[in-house]
């Protein structure tokens, strides 16, 4: 780990990988070992420049990309890709299985398990994603559930919940305080319990008139259409 500031009190076990230009502020844990595996039996791998903030677990069997940040109390299990530019906010919760592409960002208080998220997606404050249709235990439970799968460009208001394997179209935007029992096409917004489809994203009107409509600055500018 060359030129990797640890500021404090920073667990690191074996077969841990920080790139250059990393800073870990402690008490922080990296490369925890999963249940029922031996330390620096899997590794660890975090790029270039992250910024992991106080009072953060990631867990062995992880990879991450470049530019990773944290909130402070994060916890990222094992069995997680991620990619460049990610953001994982205060209290976040990665379950296993994830995959989050570049550039997407998780909001402070939020669970994910099982989920695929597209690149330039944003996931509100406190939104929930579920992945088991009938707690607990199934033997069948991954055939039948798993998590969401949210295309590019998707962005999510807080407080959602998204019940398992629903499917979430690019550019899609989800309404906060949503509960989201069905698949989203592309390009529309949702909102409500259950969430209903109510409009096009391109047809939302920017509140203070300061442009034409809502998104059309990069990269989302041809996300609604």
């Amino acid at each position: 780990m060359k030129n990797v500031t640890l500021i404090g009190d920073v667990r690191i076990y074996d077969n841990v990988t920080i790139g250059e230009g990393g800073i870990v502020y402690g008490p922080a844990i990296l490369g925890q070992p999963p249940r029922g595996k031996a330390e620096g039996e899997l590794p660890l791998i975090i790029g270039a420049r992250a910024v992991i903030r106080p009072f953060t677990t990631i867990y062995a069997g992880n990879v991450i990309g470049d530019d990773f940040q944290t909130g402070q109390g994060s916890s990222i299990r094992e069995d997680n890709y991620i990619g460049n530019r990610v953001s994982v906010g205060t209290h976040a919760i990665l379950e296993y299985e994830n995959r989050i592409d570049d550039d997407s960002r998780v909001h402070s208080g939020c669970f994910l398990e099982m989920v695929t998220l597209g690149r330039n997606v944003f996931v509100g404050p406190h939104t929930v994603f579920t992945d088991d249709p009938h707690p607990m235990n199934c033997p069948k439970w991954k055939e039948c559930g798993g998590g969401a799968v949210v295309a590019d460009l998707v962005k999510i208001g807080a407080n959602c919940t998204f019940l398992p394997a629903v499917k979430i179209g690019r550019g899609a935007l989800i309404g906060a305080g949503s509960v989201v029992v069905g698949d989203i096409p592309e390009g529309m917004v949702a909102a409500g319990n259950p969430a209903r489809v109510i409009k096009p994203v391109s047809k939302l009107t920017c509140r203070i008139g300061a442009y034409e409509r809502v998104y059309s600055w990069p990269p989302y500018e041809n996300s609604g259409e």
